[in-house]
């Protein structure tokens, strides 16, 4: 194959920032009840075993999350919005929803959810090309790129990005199929926690939109905080 023809490798980001040099251990295996960090613009992947809950938590209350999950055993088993569409008959999710892989099995259930349950699971991970269209010039920080880059920091190569869940985006479809760009309803230190069906492999990414009003109407990003936790006994 010429270098023409070679097909560009899906796992490799376009560009970088610390979510591929701080990873929270070398294979993303938490300290259970330790509240990890993402900065603004940044993410962190963590290994979740069945059983246990991860927690993510709006820490100033207008940042959107863009979530993943992924069998750990195979990545290409993934948390996938189009099958969840089917499984819940609409684009909402409710706490005590599964969240459903491409292979229609449960990965994580939603638990707890503090917020107003205002959530997107229509709208693509932003990337560079989101950006540009929007008019950013040169490289801009994004959730694609996020994701690509903590997976690699944790040895995990991606293989693509699925459509994430996005937590606390507030992007709702009007009965004539637009979508509108919204600040989130969310507050500070509202709760997002999922439980593990089975052992996954977690991305969380605090979007760097700075371009339209969904982190806020400031447009300021800003960063998360999460944990793991064992069952409750």
């Amino acid at each position: 194959m010429t270098t023409s023809q070679a097909v560009s490798d899906p796992g490799v980001p376009d560009g970088r920032n610390g979510s591929s040099v701080s990873p929270i251990s070398p294979d993303g295996t938490p300290i259970h009840g330790l509240l990890y960090e993402i900065p603004a613009r940044e993410a962190r992947a963590v290994v979740v075993r069945a059983g246990q809950s991860l927690t993510i938590v709006n820490t100033h209350g207008s940042q959107v999350c863009d979530f993943w999950a992924f069998n750990a055993a195979d990545r290409n088993e993934f948390l996938s919005m189009p099958h969840q569409h089917a499984v819940s008959s609409g684009v909402r999710l409710l706490q005590g929803d599964a969240l459903v892989s491409n292979a229609r099995r449960p990965l994580m259930t939603l638990i707890e959810d503090t917020s107003p349950g205002v959530h997107d699971t229509v709208v693509a991970a932003c990337d560079v090309h989101r950006y540009r269209q929007l008019g950013a010039h040169g490289y801009h920080d994004n959730c694609t790129d996020n994701l690509k880059q903590a997976l690699l920091a944790i040895g995990r190569h991606p293989s693509g990005v699925p459509a994430p869940l996005n937590i606390w985006m507030n992007t709702p479809v009007a009965a004539d199929g637009s979508i509108s760009w919204l600040a989130p309803v969310s507050s500070k230190g509202d709760r997002f926690v999922l439980r593990a069906e089975m052992d996954v492999v977690a991305v969380m990414s605090a979007c760097p939109q700075d371009m339209v009003p969904i982190n806020g109407a400031d447009q300021m990003p800003h960063g998360l905080s999460f944990l793991v936790a064992e069952p409750r006994r």
